[in-house]
């Protein structure tokens, strides 16, 4: 805001040295006064072009030409501003009392360009030495002239910012200014609007209780508010150039998709319970222009309520936030839609995307951010208590699941983003007597199965891409559940008599583990124990490249005594089209191995028989055959060479 006031304090300087002159001179000296003195208190050169016209009825005042300030000498873009022309009308009695009493301002169609230098240098850091930025004389004599200004205005302005450390090019067009300060020592309020580059117009109207306090660096109260389309923030506290404030803020919007595209971002949605409507508020202070804090902050986003409080110190190489957020019961179950999308389908048909993934915000700031709340809602997941913290350190950002409770059991664990050399991705999650049909039942709609489970899992991907990242994937884990049932289908009797029938199947475990490797996850040992009936399943799971290779096989523990089958089923093929077949081969060497063996054994005999082999003591039929033949070979070649 200083900018502002200094820009002010000149063209106030120059709107005083014309009415100065009025009944002096004429308009083309006043002007050439007016720019020694400009020039000559701010260092910066300034051009009038064409007549300054003077006017002394109706309205006592003046009209320049077109107006031109200098930019810094380092600046090579264009000036600091440049206008149309400034009109100037005074007070003629209060004139002639020695006051200067402005009855109206305007500066037409300026152009404002600020800058700043690599280096940090700022174009708009200029000194308006013999005269206060609000027009008052800074000579300390005690005779100073008393400005007060009735109304200044500005239309069909433009501002641009220039960064050129950072890169930063904004460009804030249709600016427009009513500003009314009728008192020096007193009451300024004022109209602000503008829009910004690819946004809606924004408009902001408030009050400053001492507004030449304010530009004289003291504190003062300020009240403002801005809104956009269906969104409305409010100010008011107390305020001190150039970085002092402490003041209560709020923000709200009744529809976010329009605010977001009054801001320029369309065709955002926002689920329910992430802020569709939201409020915001809370008491902020900040100090020395470092240091932030917000205190007694409540936060709603639809449904979800929380009170919070944060810290933001920018003193050091990058900005560092604290935050605490307090959640009530907080609902997320509309998160996930309900329903598959195209987008979704087209992604088991072609892959994980490729699209390069920018973590750059991870490099914005460090910080610790932490949440609890008494319940949770997920799509399809209901928990008892979250207690989670977030770390951001130098693009690493750590989120440890302190607490997650439901379900009879509990969850912990921690997942990391790595962006400081690259981008991975990694985590540890534990989940502790967890019951399966509750969870199952949530999840998936599956009731049958009860139990109460232990699972772990741990993994890292590492890519710049979310194709990179899950053909990169590694890791462990393993499912560990004790007794538990299956209801609503008895295996005993469907696998020992081909009856299908209702009933309960009783298990005595179900374990599993399983490696994770350039993107393929292989299990070599499911096991599922039933008194009578084991099932077992091995093969690979490709979370790359989409596709699946494995065998699940039920069979009865003792197949001579119960006469049931082995029954091997195969399922292969992408995630989109799996094939499912129960495998013949596998199942005649699990079910016929004796037969096999029996027939294999008569086989043998007769072929010795007919070949008149005579098996050596651990030797197998082929390898007699072989060595009979060799013996036969040789004795014929010992026959060739007889006479």
């Amino acid at each position: 805001m200083r900018w502002l006031f200094r820009l002010i304090g000149i063209v106030v300087l120059l709107a005083v040295v014309l009415v100065a002159g009025l009944l002096m001179l004429p308009g083309d000296k006043i002007a050439k006064v007016a720019l020694d003195q400009i020039e000559a208190q701010t260092g910066r050169a300034v051009t009038l072009k064409g007549e300054t016209r003077l006017s002394y009825y109706p309205v006592l005042g003046a009209r320049t030409g077109a107006l031109e300030i200098a930019n810094a000498d380092w600046s090579h873009t264009g000036p600091l501003l440049t206008a149309e022309g400034l009109k100037v009308g005074v007070d003629l009695t209060a004139l002639l009392a020695g006051d200067i009493k402005i009855t109206g301002l305007e500066l037409l169609s300026p152009a404002v360009l600020l800058e700043r230098h690599s280096d940090g240098r700022a174009n708009w850091e200029i000194g308006v030495d013999g005269i206060a930025p609000s027009g008052q004389a800074s000579t300390g004599s005690s005779n100073a002239l008393a400005l007060s200004l009735d109304r200044a205005l500005i239309a069909g302005g433009s501002l641009r910012y220039l960064d050129h450390g950072t890169g930063t090019d904004l460009l804030v067009e249709d600016l427009a200014l009513d500003l009314s300060w009728p008192v020096y020592r007193g009451k300024a309020g004022f109209a602000l609007s503008a829009r910004p580059a690819g946004m809606e117009e924004i408009a902001v109207q408030g009050e400053v209780a001492d507004l030449a306090a304010l530009i004289e660096g003291q504190v003062t109260k300020v009240t403002a508010t801005a809104s956009l389309p269906e969104t409305v923030a409010q100010f008011s506290g107390l305020v001190g150039l150039p970085s002092q404030l402490q003041a209560n803020v709020s923000f709200s919007t009744t529809n976010s998709a329009v605010a977001f595209a009054a801001l320029g971002i369309p065709d955002v949605q926002l689920p329910q319970g992430l802020g569709q409507v939201a409020q915001v508020s809370g008491n902020v202070t900040v100090t020395d222009g470092t240091q932030l804090s917000l205190r007694e902050a409540s936060l709603r986003l639809d449904q979800n309520s929380f009170t919070w409080a944060a810290d933001l110190d920018l003193s050091g190489p990058r900005p560092n936030l604290t935050a605490r957020f307090s959640g009530g019961a907080l609902d997320f179950s509309q998160l996930g839609g309900g329903e598959t999308t195209a987008g979704e389908g087209s992604v088991l048909q072609d892959g994980w995307s490729k699209a390069p993934i920018d973590a750059s915000a991870l490099a914005l700031l460090n910080g610790q951010v932490s949440l609890t709340a008494p319940s949770l809602k997920l799509p399809g997941l209901n928990f008892d208590r979250l207690e989670l913290r977030a770390d951001l350190d130098r693009s690493r950002l750590v989120v440890a699941l302190k607490e997650l409770s439901g379900y009879g059991g509990g969850f912990a664990g921690q997942v990391v983003a790595n962006n400081r050399s690259g981008l991975s991705v990694g985590g540890d999650v534990r989940a502790t007597g967890v019951d399966m049909q509750s969870l199952l039942g949530d999840l998936i709609g599956v009731t049958r199965f009860t139990g109460q489970a232990d699972a772990h899992v741990a993994y890292l991907g590492v890519g710049q891409s979310l194709h990179q990242i899950m053909h990169s994937l590694s890791g462990d884990g393993a499912l560990n559940m004790g007794r538990g049932t299956i209801e609503g289908i008895d295996l005993d009797s469907l696998m020992r008599q081909g009856l299908v029938t209702g009933g309960t199947t009783v298990f005595d475990s179900l374990t599993a583990t399983f490696t994770m490797q350039n993107g393929d996850l292989n299990n070599p040992d499911l096991l599922l124990q039933l008194p009578v009936v084991n099932a077992t399943g091995m093969g690979r799971v490709g979370l790359g490249n989409m596709d699946i290779d494995y065998l699940f096989t039920s069979q009865i523990g003792s197949l001579e005594n119960q006469g049931g089958l082995a029954i091997p089923v195969r399922i292969k093929g992408p995630w989109a089209a799996p094939k499912v077949w129960p495998d013949l081969e596998k199942a005649i060497d699990l079910n016929l191995k004796e037969e096999k063996a029996k027939a294999k054994a008569e086989l043998e005999n007769k072929v010795s028989k007919e070949l008149g082999l005579d098996q050596q003591d651990g030797e197998s039929l082929e390898d007699a055959a072989k060595r009979k033949l060799e013996e036969e070979v040789l004795k014929g070649l010992g026959n060739l060479f007889k006479n």
